[in-house]
């Protein structure tokens, strides 16, 4: 058995089901870690939008005022609208948030590329904001690369 894998009553979690929740558990930690990042709110200052952002499965509703992430909830949210969507496979988002991803991990766009993530809706307030989000998206790199190595 892996070290991904572990034994419960019943059920056995899979590696996969271990990446899904890893990936989860990062992207609730990029309110606190864009928080803790001052230049990167001072770069979001003009956005304020709602985007659905995250694993394709289980992707969360992100509210942004003013560069900071204000609630950040598992999607779906009943009647809640977004402007625009980017979500990606669990796989691509561990292979993303390696210390040093590989050519074609290493950026957002390259994942949408590889047919590893998903871009659609109104793509104005992303790409206005792409190096805010690339950024943003990122964050979690160093705390996720610590965890699952």
């Amino acid at each position: 058995m892996s070290a991904l894998q572990e034994t419960l009553p019943g059920r056995m979690i899979s590696a996969s089901d271990a990446t899904d929740a890893a990936v989860a558990n990062a992207f609730a930690t990029i309110p606190a870690l864009l928080e803790a990042t001052p230049a990167l709110i001072v770069r979001g200052r003009f956005l304020d939008c709602e985007c659905l952002l995250g694993p394709i499965g289980h992707p969360f509703h992100a509210s942004i005022r003013a560069g900071r992430i204000v609630d950040l909830a598992p999607a779906p949210v009943l009647m809640r609208s977004w402007r625009f969507s980017y979500r990606a496979t669990p796989a691509a988002w561990a292979e993303y948030w390696r210390a040093t991803p590989r050519p074609g991990w290493h950026d957002l766009l390259a994942l949408t590329k590889r047919n590893e993530a998903v871009l659609e809706g109104d793509l104005h307030p992303f790409m206005a904001h792409l190096q805010y989000f690339k950024d943003v998206l990122a964050l979690p790199r160093h705390h996720f690369a610590m965890v699952t190595s």
